[in-house]
Formats: structure tokens, sequence, C-alpha cells
């Protein structure tokens, strides 16, 4: 019965974002915001970043701090460039995959092998990573050399000598666009509920599809299958699960190894957007992918939410800067649902125990609330466009945002980033 509340009140959640996100469609008038276009563009944004945050929560239920996930998945996306050109965009999914992997094995031999701190470890790596592709463009892009003819530079490779595959799935795709007759009414609700599953299903890449797949496959072997018991016991109390028979370095060292694969593949999908490799094209987004995993608390689903909101938030910045004001309204709008919710709660005559007991940080909470929701209203009300710099780093300050919210409910493996010996009790 929890799980079936559980999974009622998600969807009653996604309905309300939904509703409140078409109110202010309607209000500001920009229709972008949740057309089509924007939800698919989302889903193409969100797909690097749940591969790095899922790379993360492998590494991190098995009690590994993985921060080095940009570093490795700046190791994807070289690999994928140089082989793309040379062997097509399959090489490049394999050259991407086999990277990242790399660069979880270097993480896994300096944090379980050699017990050097875990955050040190993914600093260096996110510094190597830059450092080595650099290096590797120098020696081999360099003028006069056959990938210079081709197209090369010291930032960038060759284009991929044949494009990405973009198969796209017929039953979704095929057929009258009903969707799209309804999304172009802009009615209230029903248009951008066509929107998001026209944004979703029309002409989708069956690529994109397999990366979503992940998440479920991911919580199916985590949770549902010895082995993935195994590696959350190993990130829990590694020494209980020693004591049971389970090689804990090995479970450790399968895992490190799976997340910088997943982070690797994250910076496939970039080169097969750009359809070439492209210094800097990570953007930060392995970090962003470890903000998801921390918002998502350590699960698959949660991880799913964040990497659609942080696509989302990195869709929009790309396709329409203007409609970017909009959501002044929409946090206001927010906000003041949440002040509600509060006052209800502190005023219903059977409140908890403990909330009444905390009623005072709670009005402080509201306060600030309140406060909050009037600067974004006069915002939305006084600012008709943000100066590009100030778009440009909207998925980022979300980042914080989220995580500023999101801390009050963590709840991180026990054992994640203690350093782990055979034999020793910690």
């Amino acid at each position: 019965m929890t799980r079936v509340r559980k999974y009622h009140l998600t969807l009653i959640g996604v309905a309300a974002l939904l509703l409140v996100v078409s109110l202010v469609r309607v209000i500001t008038g920009h229709n972008d915001i949740t057309s089509s276009g924007m939800f698919s563009a989302a889903l193409l944004l969100a797909v690097p970043i749940g591969l790095a945050g899922l790379g993360g929560l492998w590494a991190e239920r098995a009690g590994v701090v993985n921060i080095g996930l940009e570093g490795m998945m700046v190791l994807g996306t070289w690999s994928a460039g140089w082989a793309g050109y040379q062997w097509g965009p399959w090489a490049a999914l394999v050259a991407g995959l086999l990277a990242g992997a790399i660069g979880g094995l270097i993480h896994a031999v300096a944090t379980i092998s050699f017990g050097v701190d875990h955050i040190i470890s993914g600093v260096a790596i996110n510094l190597l990573g830059p450092g080595i592709t650099r290096f590797l463009s120098e020696v081999l892009y360099k003028e006069g050399t056959t990938a210079s003819v081709a197209g090369a530079g010291i930032t960038t490779s060759p284009p991929l000598s044949s494009p990405p595959p973009t198969p796209s799935l017929p039953l979704l795709s095929d057929g009258p666009d009903l969707l799209g007759k309804l999304e172009s009414t802009h009615w209230f609700l029903l248009s951008d509920l066509a929107g998001l599953l026209r944004g979703v299903t029309h002409e989708v890449n069956l690529l994109v599809v397999l990366a979503v797949l992940l998440l479920p496959l991911t919580y199916a072997v985590l949770w549902r299958t010895s082995f993935g018991l195994r590696l959350r016991s190993a990130g829990e109390n590694p020494w209980a699960a020693e004591s049971l028979g389970v090689n804990v370095y090995r479970i450790k060292y399968i895992a490190v190894v799976i997340s910088g694969a997943f982070a690797g593949l994250g910076g496939v999908f970039l080169v097969f957007f750009a359809n070439k490799y492209v210094e800097g094209q990570t953007q930060g987004r392995g970090f962003i992918g470890l903000a998801t995993m921390i918002f998502g608390n350590w699960r698959p689903g949660g991880l799913a939410a964040g990497a659609a909101l942080f696509g989302y938030a990195d869709g929009l910045q790309l396709r329409s800067k203007e409609a970017v004001v909009s959501f002044f309204l929409f946090g206001a709008v927010l906000l003041l649902a949440y002040l509600v919710i509060q006052i209800r709660r502190l005023t219903a005559p059977d409140r908890p125990a403990d909330l009444a007991a905390g009623a005072s940080r709670q009005y402080v909470r509201m306060a600030f609330a309140a406060l909050g929701m009037i600067v974004l209203f006069w915002l939305w009300l006084t600012v008709d466009r943000l100066p590009d710099e100030f778009v440009y780093i909207t998925p980022h300050v979300l980042t914080l945002l989220v995580l500023l919210v999101a801390s009050q409910r963590l709840r991180m493996p026990k054992a994640d980033g203690v350093r782990y010996r055979r034999g020793e009790q910690h």
C-alpha cells in the first residue's frame, strides 16, 4: 500500500506542476515553455546529465564518492570524437564507454586499493581529464596531420565519418499528428499536456530511449537482485558484508568502473548532438549529474526527476531566452503554494507534536519564503529580458537552489566515502 500511495502522490505532484506551468504560460503568453519542441530538447539535454548522475549512483551506492564524473565525461567526449571520425558512430560509442570506464578504474585503484581520499582522487581526475585530452589533441590534431586536413583543430575533432544513428520508434512517430493539432490550439492545460506527450514521443531517437531505460534497469539490478543487495551492503556497512562472504573489493571495483562507463556514455551523447568533439563540451554537466543524484536521494526515480528538471532549464535558456523571465512568476506561485500548505499545517488542530515544537523555525522559513515570493513577483513585473550572461547560468543557479531545498531530506549510504580495509573494523 505504501508504494501505491507514493506512486499516486508522484502523479499528483506532476499534474500540479503541469497545471502551474500551464497557468504561467497563459498569463505570460510564452507558449514555448510547454511546446513539444521544448520538451523534446529537454529530453535530449537530460540524457547526458542523467547518465552522469547514474554513474554517480552506482559508485556511491557501493560506498565510493565519485566527484570525478566531469573528468570521466570529458574523456568520453574526446574518445568518441577521435574514434567517430575514423570508424563511425558505433566506434565512437564503444570508445567513449571504454574511456569513461578507464577513468573509473583509475579512481577505483586510487580510492579502493591505495586508500586515497575520495574527494582528492575525484578532483585529480577532473583536472587530468581536460589536461590529457588537450595533450592528445595537440599531438593527434596538430597542423599537417590527417585529422587536421579532415577539419580538426587543437580544440575540436573532425566531424564523425557518418551521422549518428537516429532511428525513431515507428509506433509513436507515425500516424496522424493529433497531438500536434491539439498543441497548436493553445488551450489551457490540454495543449500543454499534448505538448508534453508529443515532445517525448514524436520522432523520438531510439538511442535516447535506450539511455532512458538504463534508469529502470539500474533500479532492477540494484534493488531486485542479489548482486545489487551485495553492492548496496558494501556502501552501507562493508565490514558486515565482508563477514557474510561478500568480496567487497571486487564489488566496489565493478561499481566504480560501471560508474565511469556511464559518465563516458553521457559524453558520447554530447558528441552525437554536435557531430564532433569540442573542447569544453561537457560544460559542467558531470557536476550537474552529481547534483541530480543527490537531489534524487541516491535513488533512480529521484535522479530521473532531477535530470528532467535540469534538462528543461538547459533547453529553456537555449530555445527561448525571453521565456526565462516567466519563471520568476512560476517560482512566486510555487512559494505561494508552499506558504498555503505550511499555514494549513500550523493551524490544523491535530498538528504533530514535533511540528508544534519547531513552530518558531517554521515561521522563519515561511518569512523567507514570503520575501522570496514578493521579490520574484516584482522581478517578473519589472524585467522584460535577462542579460544573456544570467540566462546562460540558469541551469547552474537552479542546481544550487535545488540542492539547498533537497538537503533537508537527504540520506546518503552510511559508508559512502569511508576508507575500507579488509579485516579492519571502522
